[in-house]
This record gives C-alpha cells, sequence and structure tokens, in this order.
C-alpha cells in the first residue's frame, strides 16, 4: 500500500542499463520459495515487510493502552495476522489497479502483473483469496471490532484509486494504516474512548507526515503519469507542512495520553518521539528527495517507541 513500497527515486524513461526496479532479484522470496509461489509474495509485499510493520506498531502499542498493561497474545496473534493480512490485500490491489502506470515506471515495470509474472484473474482470485482468509480472523475478535473491521475494507480497496482524484491520498492511507488502534480498543474493552481516538488521529496526521516525504522522491513521476499526492499540495513548502503534521501528531499523543492517564515515564518517551520527528524534519530538503528513503525507514522507530511509551505508562513500576 502505497510509500511503504517505494524504495527508491527512479524516473519514467530512466536508462534502461540502469536496474532502478524496486525488488531485489536475489532476496529471500527468490531463495527459499517455491518459483510459482514468488510473484504471490512479491503482489503482497512480502518481500517488503516496512509497510507490515508500520501498520503492526501502532496497533500494539493501543493494544497495551487498551489493556493497561500487557494485552494476551492471542490479541497480539491476531492483531499481528490482520495487519499482513490487510496490508496484502491492500499492495494486491494497489498493482491491479496501478498496473498500466506501472509498466511505464522503471521502478515498478518488474512486478508480477506489469512483468506477466501472474495474470489479471489471478491477480484477482489472490486478492479475493486473502479476504477470506483474513473474514476467519472475525471469529476471533467481538461484534464491535468486526463491524470496524469490515468498515476497514473498502478503505484498504479504494485507497490505490484516490491518487487519480485527489491531492491527499496519504489521509485515506493513514486512516486505513492505523484502523487497527480503534480495533484494539473495540476489541479489548467493547469501546473507543476519546482519548483513544486522539491517539489514532495522531497516527493518522504522522503518517500523512512521513508518507509526503516519501512522495516527494515519486513526485516527477507522478506530475508526468497525472497523479497527485499531499507533496505536490505541499510544494515547496513540504518541510513546514509535513513540521505541522508531526507537531499535531505529537501534541495528540502527549494530550491523549495525559487524558488515559498514563504515567510520567509514557511522556518522557513520548519527549524522545517529539524529538526523532523533529530530527527527520531537520533532514529533510525538498531539492534532495531521495534523502527521504532512510527517513521514512527510520519511522518504525517511531512505532517501536509509541509501545515503548505506552508500557512505560502502563506497567513501568513508579517508585
Amino acid at each position: 500500500m502505497g510509500a511503504p513500497d517505494r524504495p527508491g527515486a527512479p524516473r519514467v524513461g530512466a536508462d534502461p542499463a540502469i536496474d532502478l526496479s524496486d525488488m531485489r532479484h536475489d532476496d529471500w522470496v527468490a531463495r527459499y520459495l517455491p518459483t510459482a509461489w514468488g510473484p504471490y509474495a512479491r503482489l503482497c509485499r512480502l518481500d517488503r515487510p516496512v509497510g507490515t510493520w508500520l501498520t503492526l506498531l501502532p496497533a500494539l502499542a493501543a493494544l497495551v493502552q487498551a489493556a493497561d498493561g500487557w494485552p494476551t497474545l492471542w490479541r497480539v496473534l491476531i492483531f499481528s495476522l490482520g495487519a499482513l493480512l490487510m496490508r496484502g490485500v491492500g499492495c494486491t490491489f494497489n498493482d491491479i489497479f496501478d498496473r498500466d502506470f506501472d509498466r511505464r515506471v522503471e521502478r515498478t515495470r518488474f512486478r508480477p502483473l506489469t512483468s506477466g509474472q501472474l495474470t489479471l484473474r489471478a491477480a484477482l482470485w489472490f486478492a479475493l483469496a486473502q479476504i477470506l482468509v483474513s473474514a476467519t480472523l472475525l471469529l476471533a475478535i467481538n461484534s464491535m471490532s468486526r463491524w470496524l473491521a469490515l468498515a476497514l475494507v473498502p478503505l484498504v480497496i479504494i485507497y490505490p484509486l484516490c491518487k487519480r482524484y485527489t491531492y491527499w491520498p496519504q489521509v485515506v492511507l493513514g486512516i486505513a494504516f492505523n484502523w487497527g488502534m480503534l480495533m484494539a480498543w473495540s476489541d479489548t474493552r467493547d469501546a473507543v474512548p476519546w482519548a483513544a481516538v486522539g491517539m489514532w488521529v495522531g497516527a493518522v496526521l504522522w503518517q500523512v507526515g512521513y508518507d509526503a516525504i516519501y512522495a516527494y522522491i515519486d513526485i516527477r513521476d507522478d506530475r508526468m503519469l497525472g497523479l497527485r499526492s499531499v507533496a505536490m499540495r505541499f510544494g515547496d513548502r513540504g518541510r513546514l507542512w509535513i513540521g505541522v503534521m508531526y507537531a499535531a501528531a505529537a501534541a495528540l499523543w502527549f494530550a491523549s495520553g495525559a487524558s488515559m492517564g498514563m504515567d510520567w515515564p509514557y511522556h518522557l518517551v513520548m519527549a524522545g518521539i517529539a524529538a526523532h520527528l523533529a530530527w527527520q524534519i531537520k533532514g529533510f530538503d525538498v531539492g534532495h528527495p531521495e534523502r527521504g528513503l532512510m527517513l521514512f525507514r527510520s519511522n518504525m522507530h517511531v512505532g517501536v517507541l509509541l509501545i515503548v511509551a505506552a508500557l512505560a505508562g502502563t506497567v513501568l513500576p513508579l517508585g
């Protein structure tokens, strides 16, 4: 889904002698999986798990907060599988909808659908299979969470289409990516308090910020293909607006944690997160967007720190 699948800064019409593919042909998929399985693994991005981690880590932090301590291993397992499967569904539909665009970009022309490794029919059947497997997880969550899960499906499917019509597709992506935070509360408490919604909105804004950093890498290709992104909307003022997104996210996380009664160690870790986000802003340069790959990936550290903050605010002994 979205930016987590973009590891480089290729250009339409790039020199064919230069390998700018977003897939490594010597990775674990090529070495260990049966040849027939490889295209499916790449279609759902099992070879590039960054997006899965960025989906899962905020949900795990929410599980800790909702449980007021350690969540059950069962919930951790269910939410981990849910993040993996729904991210795979989103990536599959992304490649289905974008197959004609992907043929025109050096970075994506070797993807399974565009390179002919898979047919459109096979991709559609694979998407359906992933949805059906995901549906079995509904048996492991409560009624409120099932309805939230069903509401997520159309968001995951329509996201790839949003970049054709709006400069804000990253908002839809952020809503879908972080939906598990709301479900963590609904399944644990059978309710989603306003403080939990505040944490979720903060995560959406955080994602708009870090996905904007990544969107600048592809901004030239997107313009050539007639696609849109927040990077185009922010333009030369990208550092300012990404900073606004990050500042608003941090403020919501501080305020929501306080509303939940998180102890002071939570706020101490949150200060570290705020410092990390400020470091990203300092390192970001609209004129050199290729540096954004490293900054984007560093947000996995933010996800881990969100879990650390939740644990620090709930289970850390005080005195």
